[in-house]
This record gives C-alpha cells, sequence and structure tokens, in this order.
C-alpha cells in the first residue's frame, strides 16, 4: 500500500493519533466498567509483575489512558512507547513496531453490550493487557525479540509456527509463582470469564511449557482456550529471546499439527483437563 493510499490521518506505518480528547463520556464509562471489574478480580490471580507494572502507570479507571503519559513513563523505564492504530495492522507492521519498541495498540473501545467478548484487540484488550508487561525489563526484551523474529520468520514462511508462541505465551500464558499459578497473558488478563475460566475451571489442561510443543499446536480464537502452557518463571521468556528458532523450525514441520485440546505421552502435566466445556459445546 502506497502512502497516497492510506485512509486519512494514517501514516505508512499504520498508526493514526489517538485523539484522546475526541473520546466521549459513554466510552470513558466502558473504560471505567472494564477497568474496575477487572483489577478487583486479577488480585491474586495475575503475576506479580502485572500488578506491580500496572501501579506504576498512569492508569486509572477514570479515564481512557493518553498514549503519550503512558509512553513517557515506558521510555524511562524499558525504551517503549504505545502508538495508536486504527485495529489490526499487517504482519510486518505489527513485527516492525515491535522490533523497535513500539506498542501498536488499538485506538477504539469497545461498545457496553461487548464488555465480554470481541475478537479485534480494542484498547482495554492493548492497554489493560499489555502495556503493564512492557515496565518489565524481561518482558520488554522478549516482545522486541519477538518483533525481530516475527520478520526473519515471515520471509521463511514460517510465521504460523511463531505466532504459536505468541498466543501461548504474551497472549495466554500462565506462569508458576511461589504461591501458585499466576496470569500473565493479556488476552486472560483483560478477560473477565477467561480470567476465572484459566486458573479455576477443570476443563482446560495445563502443560508445562515446551518450545517445540507450542509451535507444534493450534489454537482457538473463538473461545476459551483448551490449553494453556505454564512458564517456571518470566525469566524463561529471555531464554526465548536468545533461541535460534531456525532448527526447530525445521523439525516442527516434519510433525503434524497438534489439535488444541491434544495430550502427548511426554506432557509434565500441571493439571489434566476434563474438557468438559468445549465436549458440552460440540454436543449442543
Amino acid at each position: 500500500m502506497h502512502l497516497s493510499d492510506l485512509p486519512p490521518g494514517q501514516r505508512d506505518d499504520w498508526t493514526i493519533d489517538q485523539q484522546w480528547d475526541q473520546y466521549t463520556p459513554e466510552q470513558h464509562a466502558v473504560w471505567k466498567t472494564l477497568f474496575e471489574r477487572q483489577s478487583k478480580l486479577l488480585e491474586g490471580r495475575a503475576c506479580d509483575e502485572f500488578l506491580t507494572g500496572m501501579r506504576a502507570l498512569p492508569i486509572a479507571p477514570d479515564q481512557i489512558p493518553d498514549f503519550r503519559q503512558l509512553s513517557e513513563v515506558l521510555m524511562q523505564h524499558t525504551g517503549w512507547q504505545v502508538v495508536a492504530v486504527p485495529g489490526l495492522v499487517p504482519d510486518e507492521v505489527f513485527f516492525e513496531h515491535l522490533a523497535n519498541r513500539r506498542f501498536p495498540a488499538g485506538q477504539f473501545i469497545r461498545s457496553a453490550d461487548q464488555l465480554d467478548y470481541l475478537q479485534e484487540p480494542d484498547v482495554f484488550h492493548d492497554v489493560f493487557g499489555h502495556v503493564p508487561l512492557l515496565m518489565n525489563p524481561i518482558i520488554a526484551d522478549y516482545i522486541q525479540a519477538y518483533g525481530v523474529g516475527g520478520l526473519r520468520a515471515k520471509e521463511k514462511g514460517v510465521l504460523d509456527l511463531l505466532a504459536r508462541v505468541y498466543w501461548y505465551t504474551v497472549e495466554f500464558g500462565l506462569v508458576q509463582q511461589k504461591d501458585g499459578l499466576r496470569l500473565y497473558g493479556a488476552g486472560i488478563v483483560s478477560s473477565y470469564t477467561e480470567s476465572i475460566f484459566a486458573l479455576d475451571d477443570a476443563s482446560p489442561n495445563r502443560v508445562r511449557f515446551d518450545l517445540p510443543r507450542v509451535m507444534q499446536t493450534d489454537y482457538r480464537i473463538d473461545d476459551f482456550q483448551e490449553t494453556y502452557f505454564v512458564i517456571r518463571d518470566l525469566d524463561e521468556l529471555l531464554q526465548l529471546a536468545h533461541t535460534d528458532f531456525a532448527p526447530l523450525y525445521a523439525q516442527v514441520q516434519q510433525k503434524p499439527v497438534l489439535q488444541p485440546g491434544t495430550i502427548l505421552p511426554d506432557d509434565v502435566l500441571v493439571t489434566r483437563g476434563t474438557g468438559s466445556y468445549h465436549h458440552f459445546k460440540k454436543e449442543k
């Protein structure tokens, strides 16, 4: 796409002005509803690093955050900034932003009748879910490395394999803390219903993270996950950032794609799920 073909206000890197002063009272009210109920739920559920990052940022219940203020604090701590985009962006654009420590965040917010599910990430998912962990140096480096790796994976034609790693870590990852399993994936911490399902429900599998295994495993975009992968601590993600994925791509490409609920004989299980939730939905 050429610059002349872009919609008004959109730059060639797909960024736009957030236009914070154009949010309506009703939109700020949706943010407040989402923020307050999720914040109450995440105490004792989200990982310590997420809660620490949230407290250090200019994020409050009363209004949608201003990306300029978020970026100012992020830059001081980890060198990241938040840039506004109109919604989903092309893969190469997304990776280029991440590789340069720019997090592209949807500038729109869901409507009041879409509080519990929205397929396209909005400002609540992107800011509430992702930005607090960008205050953590480990996650900050991991996400940048993913951006660099994503550009390479797209060139090699193996982007689907790397996308599974992002999905099962950054979006839907669980981490083992001394006081139990905790949430760190943005797709979970920004979802009221999945924050409960991922930790409390007997249905999903919770499996010890293994990189080739994760690269082989498909995922669900339309419902709760059938399997969550558990890392020992956030340092494990930093190890991934320094891993040469090339031989792993070749290895995994020789294997069949695993369905989301599959359990392998050599999986290290934290919890074997009953599968009841998704089984019941199939029978309806």
